[in-house]
């Protein structure tokens, strides 16, 4: 594991002070700002993207509708609001490897604009969220950050994936109600977008199938180049961003010469046809928006020229940022003045280089906890360098100690937007004074500090299932970390809790009704939260409070007389859960796989989510496996995808082809009838039957990749289909 200095020893190494100027003079040269829209962390067209970002200075941002929750996971076990948590910092991060800002449709896991599962349906998606409140969000972010350009990254066509057709569809309404000033679902000053383009390439491929042809292209992008500076093809730094929504699986090497365009189709605009770019007939840059910004704009021209010479570049930059405030220009515009100033006051700071930066001692607080706050900077080699910080209000740092306040909220786990340039607070304010000019920007902290809730405590596990069919009544668990006062369970009659310093057992009685059961821990009668803090290598820690709560399944489940033998991959909790209602599992680890005969024992091989790909060890024992099976033993494998080292030929037993598009081999409806193909056959009826009642209740969509052809060895069990599609 590295230590914190070869952390930011690695990280320093990998962004260079030259590349990073480059970078950052590279958005002075235009004004036209891009909206690309997408439903997804992981939609936006990443490069495209970096071609109009560091190619053409294009001032880029991405209108994303939700986090992600009902997303997979190929790094972890966290679902739901947990993987939303991870996916909205995987995105920052991604956003800031193309100098985007980030603003989300969706503010909070309580909004009704979340991932709530697949949808073939735009319609059907926008009943989830609620048009009104999709269409206020969406128009306030387009008035907050107004754009010139909206480009969906999907069509609306059958068979896409609803949420896309749903952006999409809404991209249409929203540029006429941003301009509307009748809207009033927001007060913002109104805003008229000039171009709405749509992709003019197929969506279809390992998960979608359209139907319809793609538009013709009007425009294209041409994508095929590299950044003369850094050396690296426009295609590849989108992927190095694409790579930060690892939990999706993403970014993959661009091999020279398989770069692509990218065709657009201009829908609608306001200012004309396209000549053969998509900022044609927009104003390009600071002179096009008033002629008296000219010596602004040629200052800016003066500082491109001049690099890589700091100081020249510095000098010119200056110049630039000088004059900004000496013209007033149609506020139409002055959006464009202070993003410029932004980008300047940044470009004056890596010239300067005081090389500042900040780093708390410790990265969780509680209320009223404060903690030694460091402080590095160099002399510049340009001006001078004075340090302040942008504090939150329930901050404040003296004498190098950070202090949070005794009301200070905890963490928001769900920020609704993000600006490279503007990073949240807590952040450092660093002020170059250089040639009679005094530039301020920002650098967050290396680790943002994180907020704990005042009341909290840590369970050692949120869900438990009592099987009554086993021979025992009790439920053991640990509470930690408990920020102060008397503990206990707030249960229903006649159960009791008996604790043992951090460990209580709780006992329902012995007549206890079978059902779900919500048992919130109190602190001296006040609701606990309980925490969860997400340290990942490629973001920074993110942390969700959660009601401290015991959610209790108290059931009656009959196990069957077997040994289970689990492969896992650390996607699913199958082990764990099979463990608690009584059943007889072992884990394999690599070294138990590595033995003469690994399966030796059991009558049951059950492989976990995704493990043929991330299980190396298990992919040689395949033919051991299937031998195993030919003599007897039960194989169940949980979900897999086709590209999860699944072979239809050799990865199963008999032949088995797993389907795709994913569109075509789902069923998101999760109410969808499920025929009992095979009524009588065993694995439905014992040891525990399964009747049509069993499927009411059903999470999220009824399942995905099925199986699209396979050997009549197998016996069909079940089938199912959304409305109009085939089972």
């Amino acid at each position: 594991m590295p230590t914190s200095d070869q952390i930011r020893i690695t990280a320093e190494a990998a962004t260079p002070l030259i590349a990073r100027i480059w970078r950052a003079l590279q958005p002075l040269r235009s004004v036209v700002g891009f909206m690309n829209t997408g439903a997804h962390p992981d939609d936006e067209i990443s490069g495209m993207l970096a071609t109009l970002g560091l190619r053409d200075g294009v001032n880029l941002s991405y209108a994303c509708a939700n986090r992600g929750e009902g997303g997979q996971n190929d790094i972890g076990t966290e679902a739901g609001f947990d993987l939303g948590t991870i996916r909205t910092a995987e995105m920052e991060r991604a956003a800031d490897m193309l100098d985007m800002r980030l603003y989300w449709l969706g503010q909070s896991p309580e909004d009704t604009i979340t991932d709530f599962g697949f949808s073939k349906s735009g319609e059907e998606t926008m009943g989830h969220w609620g048009r009104d409140r999709t269409l206020q969000r969406f128009v306030g972010i387009v008035r907050m950050e107004r754009p010139d350009i909206l480009c969906p990254t999907f069509l609306d066509i059958p068979g896409q994936h609803g949420h896309h057709r749903a952006m999409t569809a809404a991209a249409h309404e929203v540029m006429e109600l941003a301009a509307d000033p009748g809207f009033d679902g927001c007060d913002l000053p109104v805003w008229q977008v000039a171009k709405l383009y749509l992709p003019a390439w197929s969506g279809a491929g390992g998960a979608y199938d359209d139907e319809v042809p793609p538009p013709p292209a009007t425009v294209v992008v041409a994508g095929r180049g590299s950044d003369p500076v850094l050396g690296v093809s426009h295609a590849r730094i989108g992927q190095q961003s694409r790579a930060f929504h690892r939990t999706q699986g993403m970014g993959h090497w661009v091999q020279s010469g398989t770069e692509t365009d990218w065709p657009l189709h201009l829908a609608r605009s306001r200012v004309g046809a396209d000549r053969g770019a998509v900022t044609d007939n927009l104003p390009g840059d600071l002179q096009d928006i008033d002629p008296a910004l000219g010596p602004a704009q040629a200052a800016i021209a003066e500082a491109i020229a001049a690099f890589p010479d700091r100081a020249g570049m510095l000098n010119a930059a200056t110049r630039a940022f000088a004059a900004l405030p000496a013209v007033h220009v149609d506020p139409d515009h002055a959006h464009r003045i202070t993003r410029k100033q932004a980008q300047l006051a940044r470009v004056i700071r890596f010239c300067a280089h005081p090389d500042a930066r900040a780093r708390a001692a410790k990265t969780l607080l509680i209320p009223g906890e404060e903690t030694a706050l460091t402080v590095e900077q160099r002399i510049p080699d340009f001006g001078t360098a004075r340090i302040g910080f942008t504090l939150p209000d329930e901050m404040a740092v003296s004498a190098g100690t950070l202090r949070v306040a005794e009301t200070a909220p905890a963490s928001d786990p769900y920020p609704d937007m993000y600006d490279p340039l503007a990073p949240r607070a807590p952040a450092l304010a660093v002020t170059i004074t250089a040639e009679g000019v005094a530039a301020t920007s920002h650098i967050p902290f290396e680790t943002p500090p994180l907020i704990a809730p005042a009341t909290r405590a840590r369970l050692s596990q949120s869900d438990a299932i009592l099987n009554l069919a086993g021979p025992g009544r009790e439920i053991a668990l640990t509470v930690s970390d408990i920020s102060g006062g008397t503990a206990g369970f707030d249960l229903p009659g006649g159960w009791q809790q008996d604790w043992s310093g951090a460990h209580v057992t709780l006992t329902p009685p012995g007549d206890v009704a079978e059902g779900l059961y919500h048992l919130p821990l109190l602190l001296d009668g006040t609701a606990a939260q309980n925490l969860r803090v997400f340290t990942r290598d490629h973001i920074a820690p993110r942390l969700r409070s959660t009601p401290a709560m015991l959610t209790l399944r108290v059931t009656t489940i009959a196990l069957p007389q077997a040994r289970i033998a689990y492969i896992g991959a650390g996607n699913d909790q199958a082990a764990t859960w099979l463990a608690a209602i009584g059943c007889d599992v072992t884990v394999l680890d690599d070294a138990a796989l590595s033995s003469v005969d690994p399966f030796a024992g059991f009558d049951t091989v059950l492989i976990g989510v995704f493990a043929m790909r991330f299980r190396p060890a298990l992919l040689p024992l395949i033919p051991a496996l299937q031998g195993w099976v030919r003599a007897g033993g039960n194989l169940v494998t949980l979900y897999h995808r086709p590209w999860d080292n699944w072979s239809p030929e050799t990865t199963p037993p008999a032949r088995l082809e797993i389907g795709q598009p994913s569109l075509r081999w789902r069923v998101t409806d999760e109410t969808a009838e499920v025929t009992h193909l095979a009524p009588d056959h065993p694995i439905l009826t014992g040891p525990n039957p399964i009747g049509p009642g069993d499927w009411q209740g059903w999470h999220k969509e009824r399942g995905l990749y099925f199986a699209k052809s396979w050997d009549p060895a197998y016996t069909p069990l079940l089938a199912m289909s959304d409305p109009g599609d085939p089972p």
